[in-house]
């Protein structure tokens, strides 16, 4: 341990930061129920300072989980000073919840990992940590445990676990010919953002008028777990996928899945006023930001044509195409042209020169 007020070890952190954020936690969680009188308790949170958060389980549940990680200081516009640490962590809670909000499931925890550098303080440590505990309250959700120490450098993830009842979980597969394919909101924004941001060449109405709107993409990002809530309690959903690795990524991850093809109608696709805007001002195609690989996290999901009314009580969303018996993921542009998804889809692949992420 440093000799030096402004840093702490492990054991110190816990005490003097972690406890104070996240404790009380027994008070604080939102009981679970459902309609048939299961529900899910939490018994030991942050606060027990145990091994492991425990949650009770009364009745029949489906335990969803997921698992992120984030790159933390390796963050593109982090390195550029757009983000700082509070950011990171409070992007690393949306990155998670949001894989829970596509299974329609509702977040009751989750567990982060925090490894930081020798030279981070605590004070910069705190906020990693504020970020997390904001967001998770934002989304509901109480980050019950996890991991803490050092590393060669910030290193950030965590595992969110959900809950549905007995049969609500929301699947990629399941979509059939002649469902529509829907959006809960425009994408394009965190495309958009680094796009701008990235080529250096400012633009005075984009900076007055659009410029927060996209930061806030990368620095407040939503899971949208009401969204998928309301999707699960239809009962009229085939398919669900979040778009956290760009719509188009999303829109064939569901085709894949279903075995099935898909048409996107160019009319029928929703492109935000600041995604336009930044296209034109750097001689891009807005359709390839809005469907490429930009970091949103929104829901694309399917319902047979004949229940979505069943869906616009519940909710706001975009209809944006139908899926197709043949195989193919197809854009039609509003002169009836059939074309492939412009933008460039996300692979978990080495980064290169030509990656537009984070």
């Amino acid at each position: 341990m440093r000799n030096d007020p402004l840093f702490s070890d492990e054991p110190t952190r816990l005490a003097h930061t972690i406890v104070p954020l996240f404790g009380h936690q027994l008070d604080d969680f939102d009981q679970v129920t459902w309609k048939d009188q299961s529900r899910v308790d939490l018994i030991a949170g942050v606060d027990a300072q145990d091994d492991c958060a425990v949650f009770r389980f009364h009745g029949d549940h489906e335990l969803v989980v997921g698992s992120d990680y984030v790159r933390g200081p390796k963050f593109r516009l982090y390195e550029m000073g757009y983000l700082d640490e509070y950011d990171l962590g409070y992007y690393l809670v949306a990155a998670n919840l949001s894989d829970i909000a596509a299974m329609g499931a509702r977040p009751i925890g989750l567990l982060s990992v925090v490894r930081y550098p020798p030279d981070m303080t605590d004070e910069v440590f705190r906020r990693v940590l504020e970020g997390i505990r904001d967001a998770c309250a934002f989304a509901g959700c109480l980050n019950v445990g996890g991991d803490i120490g050092g590393a060669e450098r910030l290193i950030l993830s965590a595992s969110a676990l959900g809950v549905c009842p007995a049969g609500g979980s929301l699947l990629r597969t399941g979509a059939k010919p002649g469902d529509a394919i829907c959006l809960t909101a425009p994408t394009g924004f965190a495309g958009a953002a680094m796009a701008y941001l990235r080529a250096g060449i400012p633009d005075d109405r984009i900076d007055e008028e659009y410029l927060e709107t996209l930061l806030a993409s990368w620095r407040r990002p939503e899971a949208r777990v009401a969204s998928g809530l309301a999707l699960s309690g239809s009962g009229v959903v085939t398919s669900c996928q979040d778009t956290s690795d760009g719509l188009k990524a999303a829109l064939e991850g569901v085709a894949q899945a279903g075995s099935v093809g898909v048409e996107v109608y160019e009319r029928k696709l929703p492109v935000p006023a600041a995604v336009t805007a930044v296209a034109e001002h750097l001689d891009l195609d807005p359709l390839a930001i809005v469907l490429g690989d930009s970091v949103d996290f929104e829901l694309v999901f399917t319902v047979p044509a004949d229940r979505l009314d069943a869906l616009t009580r519940r909710l706001d969303f975009s209809e944006i195409g139908v899926v197709t018996e043949d195989r193919n993921v197809v854009l039609v542009r509003e002169d009836g042209t059939r074309a492939g998804l412009p933008g460039k889809a996300w692979r978990h692949a080495p980064r290169d020169s030509t990656d537009v992420r984070a």
